[in-house]
């Protein structure tokens, strides 16, 4: 008799329309305040299939974030990746941000930013500090090359310049979150630019 390794019944529900449903719930209410039973009622599952598909509370927001990072976030990988110059690729980051982040069909803001805030919990709080500041170091790489390179001067301080991206990139989520419009976001993303060498 030969067995499929599947223990139990089989699900019910759509695992990765259930992991949508729970990034928005993330999205919208943080990591923090965020209960197993905003989860399972958003989900249309009981506490005993989220235990088994996803694990602990914990381990379904790092799987959310994930998530997260490639299908939202796609748009900061993407501009870095094709611009040619630091200055153009966190350029583009920084407009396609105000659009991402003030999206008409879902929450506004950036998860990964909005769910840090008060956010305690040993293990959430540093994978999401190691997420930003893993970004911040990606932007000033980016920016030494392009000291290297000769495309910025040689006294431009790449750390400090990529700190201050990741600091208007953040405070954009915020901003969005507190009902900033795409225009207003956009004239952000103009402003910070100003201050490149």
């Amino acid at each position: 008799m030969a067995t499929t390794g599947q223990r139990g019944r089989p699900r019910s529900f759509d695992r990765d329309a259930a992991l949508e449903r729970a990034t928005t719930v993330f999205w919208e209410q943080g990591y923090e305040t965020t209960s197993i039973a905003d989860l399972t009622r958003a989900m249309g599952i009981g506490a005993p299939s989220l235990y088994a598909a996803f694990g602990d509370k914990r381990t379904l927001f790092l799987e959310v974030v994930a998530a997260y990072a490639t299908e939202y976030g796609g748009y900061a990988v993407r501009a870095l990746a094709e611009e040619p110059t630091a200055r153009a690729g966190l350029g583009r980051m920084l407009r396609e941000a105000a659009a991402e982040f003030t999206a008409p069909d879902r929450p506004r803001g950036c998860l990964m930013i909005s769910a840090a805030a008060n956010c305690s919990t040993p293990g959430v709080a540093e994978e999401l500090r190691e997420r930003r500041e893993t970004n911040i170091a990606g932007f000033a790489r980016l920016i030494r090359a392009d000291v290297a390179a000769g495309r910025l001067p040689a006294g431009t301080d790449a750390g400090a310049l990529a700190r201050f991206c990741g600091a208007v990139l953040q405070g954009m989520s915020q901003q969005a979150r507190d009902g900033a419009g795409r225009e207003e976001l956009e004239a952000v993303a103009a402003t910070a630019m100003l201050a490149w060498p």
